[in-house]
């Protein structure tokens, strides 16, 4: 029965063609997106995918994409908005250049684009009484006369794009909530976007071999721009303000004497901070005192030295925001330095050279 349903969704997807931009996936519904979710269910078991139990699947969710599930609700989709992460309307629109959305299934546990079916099976060989759906060309009527448009068997490289995301719907969910690590490097070379994403969109910093992809990628395209500032500091759904640590250690971790350019984006962040309207003023002194954390004591050995990827400034962002801003020094010793490590040692070491200029 199963497979009669599905032969029947996939011949109206045949019988509507594959032409996004004349309204061929217009039509497709929740029906669709089931049918799709069954077939990748089945791929997944044959590629060796445990489905987690629901405590677990639902902790992963929460983790990597900051969604809970609700498994007293009817739904059985979380739609996931990858421009907009806190568009949670549940819709249900295939994957094209303008949607690309993912859809988590609560009842299968995994996490897939809403793949049209001809795009990941081949569907020729496995629904051989279909074939002829596509044999009759696909004709219709367009404000400049009548036109034909493409069927899913005239794409030049269907079999390709059908394994490749073959390929990456075993490869994101095993990696994701089967913790299978040997998946790590081909999610970096062949899945780029996708990886990008979880640092940037969504906050996922756990794995080292991703926010090397993320800020590598920064780095080749934004140099020192204080861009940096916008993935480390958000914004959550709910207003309050989040800030990803690991991606500051990652920044420390990886400046040295001739190599600053994250620091220094990271630092010209700080600078703007006074024209940013995304934060609250006392979310901008908790953002600054993190970059001093991270950027200041690297000043006690290198300001004013220029070598290779380095162009030290005679002080920090930290010093010279507290020349320009008295209160600064009083604010982060009221907040108890908002529990970082480094930031008191920084300040008594601006403290004493704004003394000492005073004097």
């Amino acid at each position: 029965m199963q497979k009669i349903e599905i032969s029947s969704v996939l011949a109206e997807q045949l019988k509507k063609g594959a032409a996004e931009e004349y309204g061929s996936f217009s039509n497709y519904s929740e029906k669709d997106l089931n049918s799709l979710i069954e077939i990748e269910d089945s791929i997944l078991q044959s590629n060796g995918y445990k489905n987690p139990d629901n405590n677990q699947f639902a902790a992963k969710v929460e983790q990597i994409f900051g969604r809970k599930i609700d498994y007293n609700s009817t739904t059985n989709f979380l739609k996931l908005d990858t421009s907009d992460k806190c568009d949670k309307e549940l819709n249900f629109v295939p994957l094209s250049s303008e949607h690309q959305n993912l859809y988590i299934s609560k009842k299968n546990k995994f996490l897939s684009y809403f793949y049209p079916i001809p795009l990941i099976i081949d569907y020729q060989k496995q629904y051989p009484e279909l074939k002829n759906i596509e044999d009759s060309p696909i004709d219709i009527e367009t404000n400049d006369g009548p036109n034909t448009i493409k069927r899913w068997k005239d794409i030049p490289n269907l079999k390709e794009q059908q394994k490749k995301n073959t390929q990456t719907l075993v490869a994101r969910n095993m990696y994701l909530f089967n913790d299978n690590k040997t998946y790590t490097t081909w999610l970096v070379t062949q899945d780029p976007i996708f990886v990008k994403l979880l640092v940037k969109q969504y906050g996922y910093t756990k794995e080292p071999k991703f926010n090397d992809l993320a800020m590598n990628d920064y780095l080749e395209k934004y140099q020192t721009s204080p861009d940096i500032g916008d993935i480390i500091f958000v914004k959550n759904c709910n207003g309050a303000l989040e800030i990803r640590t690991e991606l500051l250690t990652y920044i420390k971790n990886h400046t040295k004497a001739d190599e600053n350019r994250l620091l220094t984006g990271l630092e010209n962040f700080g600078y703007a901070l006074e024209n940013n309207n995304t934060f609250t003023k006392d979310e901008k002194y908790k953002i600054l005192a993190y970059i001093g954390n991270t950027v200041d004591p690297f000043y006690l050995d290198f300001a004013g030295i220029t070598s290779g990827n380095a162009s030290w400034n005679a002080e920090s962002v930290l010093y010279n925001s507290s020349v320009k801003d008295k209160n600064i020094i009083a604010i982060f010793k009221k907040n108890n330095y908002y529990g970082l490590p480094d930031l008191k040692e920084s300040l008594i070491r601006v403290q004493g050279i704004l003394e000492h200029d005073s004097q």
